[in-house]
């Protein structure tokens, strides 16, 4: 059975070799580098003990220095699984999601056809280089000049000039006997619609050929000389040779120098990707005028498997790295991923490298953006969350978008790196104290305590010691029972803690209990240490408190923390107009002051009253514990039989 031009390319551009050598070998992961697809194994066709076994993943070759096995993956599924060649080629296939083409007599003919258009492409590739050195193509080499691309760089890349004509091409390849229908299948040239004689696709234009990734010209691509020109860049149409959604501009030298250890390069166009390797940057490719395909995106990681997106720092360049963002989500593997370079406004790579040299496109390159942050950034920038409606908008937009990624352990760090994001947007660190709310000026912060009274927590909270061991029951219940952390997120979320260890316990609160309470404390204690939950959780009025002495009681820790909260609230409102009375006495005193005064004075006593207090099981103790109502009142009741049954009463 013969195979359709193409297929066995396809086929190994589909399969990572590594992949189906993998299940037979060990590989040695001292000798190994998965990221350069540099990988080492035992031999599986002879005997050993040490790792002689090479398998180059970019190039799909392997070979043993002992046995001096090689070949590629289709060899390897014969050797290894005692089948022939097409078998070997149906058993890959599969694997790749491929179908096996049906049995197809003229494939041979097809075949020798595919070779024929590719020595037609390359006559035109000649035709075009003669004319850019000629009388004709003077402004398209002004024009070269001008993007300061020597002519070393020219011949390398094959570029030439399209003279303005409607036949140039089409009279040079008929007269050297090249069958007009084969010109039109190359897509050189367009059927007249006026019945006339084919015209030159191609006319006035810089031309850069497009070669497959094994060097053979398969398309063009042309910059327009006349400004005027409607179409900028012009790439040539679909043909049996060309399908620009599974093309790379550049391809075949990216790809050997990725594997020389080069950083690959994502641009986008033909200028960029020249510009960067005359700068040394030969791991450059390109999508094709078009926005970047799954097929493209799957042979960028067959190079390498973190290439960097480089592209145009405007908003077009935005808007097309988001939307490579959307294609990548649901491809990501481990050890797959994307990094994002932006280039500063207004230019591309090739304006970077002529305004300010390699240097600099290196340091935007070495900047790469992790493909997660530019997700987070797509869905915040210039955006104001100051609701809990807008944060569930945006928990919910990239919630959504983290559900796209199929690999769960991928999709599990997603999650984690975007809680850790969202952490840092809602909860900056505070370095001034409390702001009353009316004035807008700063609460002072508290003097710095003396080396023999650091540990006192009434030192540590400044003036306000009352607001601070509120906070410190609040932090031992959350972590007490830490399933009940993310009812109470917005008002842990407005605890000022000027004790450093509470602020510390709280942030890490936030960070971790709210999203998941499993494994809390070993979390914690693994970022910090034991020492600083260890001080919280002996202090007398934390330790007697009823949901450290009963951990995981969710009733019971619900009741404390709103009880908590609302004191707290109270006690900062008192706290503010406090502060602004103060500042007003200096001012003139009338009775609105002392109303003001004393309906914060009222709010405050009220909340420490607390309205629950009277539907809860549990009264406050004179040291802060919380004690069972009926147990207390029954003791309270011995003791006034106690009392009265005392001689002389």
């Amino acid at each position: 059975m013969s195979l359709p031009p193409g297929f066995l390319d396809e086929l190994q551009n589909r399969l990572s070799l590594s992949h189906v050598v993998g299940r037979k070998v060990t590989w040695d992961n001292r000798k190994s580098n998965p990221g350069k697809g540099d990988m080492w194994a035992p031999c599986p066709f002879h005997q050993e003990k040490t790792a002689s076994f090479h398998v180059d993943d970019r190039k799909g070759f392997y070979y043993c220095f002992g046995c001096h096995a090689k070949g590629n993956a289709i060899a390897f599924v014969r050797e290894t699984e005692n089948v022939d060649f097409m078998e070997a080629v149906k058993i890959l296939a599969a694997e790749a999601g491929m179908p096996m083409p049906e049995r197809d007599p003229q494939a041979q003919a097809k075949a020798d056809r595919r070779g024929q258009l590719i020595e037609v492409m390359e006559q035109a590739v000649k035709f075009f280089g003669l004319h850019l050195r000629s009388g004709a193509g003077a402004a398209a080499r002004d024009y070269l000049k001008g993007r300061k691309l020597a002519e070393a760089t020219q011949a390398q890349f094959d570029i030439g000039f399209a003279p303005d004509g409607w036949q140039g091409l089409w009279e040079h390849l008929t007269g050297k006997g090249v069958p007009p229908d084969m010109i039109l299948a190359c897509g050189l040239a367009k059927e007249s619609q006026k019945g006339g004689k084919p015209y030159d696709t191609f006319r006035n234009r810089i031309m850069f050929p497009i070669r497959d990734a094994r060097g053979r010209c398969i398309a063009f691509g042309g910059r327009a000389m006349d400004p005027d020109d409607p179409a900028k860049y012009l790439n040539s149409p679909e043909t049996e040779l060309f399908d620009k959604s599974h093309t790379l501009y550049n391809h075949g030298p990216a790809r050997e120098a990725s594997g020389k250890g080069q950083t690959l390069i994502v641009a986008e166009g033909y200028m960029d990707v020249i510009a960067l390797v005359a700068a040394g940057f030969g791991a450059a490719v390109a999508p094709l005028g078009t926005a970047v395909t799954e097929h493209q995106l799957q042979l960028m990681w067959r190079i390498s498997p973190e290439p960097v997106i480089a592209l145009d720092g405007d908003t077009a360049g935005l808007r097309a790295a988001y939307r490579v963002i959307d294609l990548a989500l649901p491809l990501l593997q481990a050890g797959k991923s994307l990094r994002f370079a932006l280039m500063p406004e207004g230019k591309d790579p090739d304006d970077l490298l002529r305004s300010e040299g390699a240097g600099a496109v290196q340091g935007r390159i070495d900047a790469a953006l992790p493909m997660v942050q530019l997700l987070w950034q797509r869905e915040t920038e210039g955006r104001d969350y100051d609701s809990p409606e807008r944060r569930a908008a945006l928990d919910k937009v990239l919630r959504e978008k983290i559900m796209l990624i199929r690999d769960p352990s991928i999709r599990s760090h997603y999650g984690q790196a975007i809680k850790d994001l969202r952490w840092q947007l809602f909860n900056p660190r505070r370095s001034t104290g409390f702001t009353p709310r009316a004035r807008g000026g700063k609460w002072p912060p508290p003097e710095p305590a003396r080396a023999a009274t650091k540990s006192s927590l009434l030192v540590a909270a400044g003036g306000d010691g009352t607001v601070h061991l509120r906070e410190a029951v609040v932090i031992a219940t959350l972590f007490s029972c830490p399933s009940v952390a993310a009812r109470f997120e917005a008002g842990l979320e407005r605890l000022e803690c000027r004790d450093p260890d509470l602020a510390r316990l709280r942030d890490l609160i936030l960070r971790h209990a709210v999203s998941g309470a499993e494994g809390l404390r070993a979390r914690i204690e693994a970022e910090i240490g034991s020492a600083p939950l260890e001080k919280l959780m002996t202090l007398p009025h934390v330790a007697l408190i009823p949901p450290v002495r009963r951990p995981g009681d969710e009733e019971l820790a619900i009741l404390t923390l709103t009880e908590e909260f609302a004191k707290l609230t109270a006690q900062r409102g008192w706290m503010a107009e406090l502060s602004e009375a103060t500042e007003d006495i200096e001012g003139l005193v009338d009775e609105s002051l002392t109303y003001r005064l004393g309906q914060a004075a009222e709010a405050r006593n009220r909340a420490v009253r607390s309205q629950q207090e009277d539907r809860a099981e549990y009264d406050l103790g004179e040291n802060g514990a919380r004690i069972k109502r009926d147990e207390k009142q029954q003791f309270d009741a011995l003791l006034d039989k106690i009392t009265f049954s005392k001689p002389g009463r």
